[in-house]
């Protein structure tokens, strides 16, 4: 009878420590799967900082471009002026109001589309500005996603072992 009570008390002891080894290994699978997505939160974050460093060399090339085509277009202007000054004065109306009106609104006209490449040019550059700074936010946000799976991974985790030892022990 004393051997049955032995061999009854090492099973129960065992299927015990089988349950402390199964929480503990449950437990350590649980702080793992936080740290892979802390790990993968940190690389979202990464590239997500490379995307917005990206929208922000795309800012400053649109205003490069719109500046080189301004002054690309202001030089066409002045040939287009100058064209429009020599056949008025080879018609013989330089002096003639309509000639000067003519020229005042050919004048305004290429300001304006002047004006107009560099609005464009710089409302793409805000909106590539606007990209990086959403880029950055959502890199921050996964980045502290990562953080709290590793807080929710450690809060499980720990409750595994309790709930683990608490059932061996019972």
């Amino acid at each position: 009878m004393a051997t049955l009570l032995v061999a009854g008390a090492k099973a129960a002891m065992t299927a015990k420590g089988l349950a402390v080894i199964g929480a503990g290994v449950e437990a350590a699978g649980q702080i793992q799967a936080g740290r892979a997505a802390e790990t993968e939160a940190k690389s979202a974050q990464n590239l997500a900082e490379f995307n917005a460093r990206v929208q922000e060399r795309e800012a400053t090339a649109r205003r490069q471009k719109a500046a080189f085509e301004q002054r690309r277009q202001a030089k066409r202007g002045e040939r287009v002026k100058s064209a429009l000054t020599a056949s008025v004065a080879a018609a013989g109306g330089l002096g003639s109001p309509v000639a000067a009106d003519l020229a005042a609104e050919q004048a305004a006209e290429l300001e304006l589309e002047n004006l107009l490449i560099g609005f464009e040019g710089e409302v793409g550059a805000r909106r590539a500005e606007s990209q990086a700074e959403i880029d950055r936010l959502q890199g921050k946000v996964a980045r502290r996603r990562g953080k709290a799976a590793v807080t929710a991974s450690r809060f499980k985790a720990g409750t595994t072992l309790l709930t683990g030892f608490g059932g061996a022990f019972t």
